[in-house]
């Protein structure tokens, strides 16, 4: 049962989804709540704007590489939310990725749902095709 503060959190996005109008995946993230006891309908996580759930998508980058900036460019062109991993000191986060995408040592390496989407080229080739946005739940 949600609590009345919920409802109240709740409200004014229903009313814009009742009214046809955007809402920002943000805002559309509903984790769980220690004030309700962590309810599993506050776990729906982020939507896209056709309601579907918004895939994970992950991308290993590196400071000042021009392939990493046009990458999470068109992400943020499609309104794809991501977790962008900076590798540029290496570390575990590198040793992760080249664990998830064997022999591919270059970034941007960019995963969706965990599928190993490639590169900065691979991803500009799969949106050419049309097959990013089924995939972004666009």
């Amino acid at each position: 049962m949600l609590s009345n503060l919920h409802k109240d959190l709740l409200e004014p996005i229903t009313a814009l989804r009742q009214a046809g109008l955007p809402v920002k995946p943000d805002l559309r993230r509903l984790t769980s709540c220690a004030m309700c006891g962590g309810q599993r309908e506050f776990q729906e996580g982020p939507m896209s704007e056709n309601g579907k759930p918004q895939p994970r998508v992950e991308i290993y980058t590196k400071w000042g590489c021009p392939y990493c900036f046009r990458a999470k460019a068109l992400l943020e062109e499609k309104g794809a939310a991501f977790t962008e991993y900076d590798i540029t000191m290496g570390g575990p986060k590198r040793q992760e990725m080249l664990d998830r995408a064997p022999g591919r040592t270059t970034v941007p390496q960019i995963f969706i749902d965990d599928r190993h989407i490639g590169g900065c080229d691979d991803l500009m080739a799969l949106d050419a095709q049309g097959g990013l946005d089924p995939l972004l739940g666009l």
